[in-house]
């Protein structure tokens, strides 16, 4: 899939990675900026990774049920939510409108994933990531998903942990490297 951010230009994601799998991968990938996102484990598949990707901090891919639920906003945010292309933002403002937490999710079909949740350093700790999530779970819901689909990072993993979401397998994140 293409993402188009800096340093993150494309990235492939492999359910079942396997030594030929990678070899035939990392032969025919050759742009600095691609990502593998694979499912497993460091240890099983960086030794099948070439010396010019480097792999990334443990990874999460984790599940949970989709509920429509209307979400607590903190007191002082407001609630943003738009959807454009089949993808919908949300996002919590300060007073002065700046971005303090957001997030986004693509259903399809039963199964909807969500991606690039984060809160900005100034507002961690207030239960805005919890808002941004349960408010992508709810959209989801509500457009028909019933499964959510997401990859944490170890210190998103503990968040998500506590609004529903299991872990279904660790995954390795790896770069091509200049």
């Amino acid at each position: 899939m293409d993402v188009g951010l800096p340093g993150h230009l494309s990235r492939h994601i492999v359910a079942a990675p396997t030594p030929e799998i990678l070899h035939h991968l990392t032969g025919v990938l050759t742009t600095p900026g691609t990502w593998l996102k694979l499912c497993a484990a460091a240890p099983a598949v960086a030794p099948s990774l070439p010396e010019r990707w480097a792999v990334q901090d443990p990874e999460y891919m984790m599940t949970a049920p989709l509920t429509r639920h209307a979400p607590d906003v903190p007191a002082g945010y407001t609630l943003a939510v738009t959807t454009r292309a089949g993808v919908t933002a949300a996002r919590l403002l300060t007073a002065a409108g700046e971005v303090a937490a957001r997030g986004q999710v693509a259903p399809a079909g039963r199964t909807a994933v969500v991606d690039q949740v984060e809160t900005a350093a100034g507002h961690r700790r207030r239960g805005l990531g919890t808002a941004v999530v349960r408010t992508l779970m709810s959209t989801a819901a509500s457009m028909g998903a019933r499964t959510g689909l997401l990859v944490a990072t170890a210190e998103g993993q503990a968040l998500y942990e506590t609004l529903g979401w299991t872990l279904h397998t660790p995954m390795t994140a790896a770069v091509l490297t200049g």
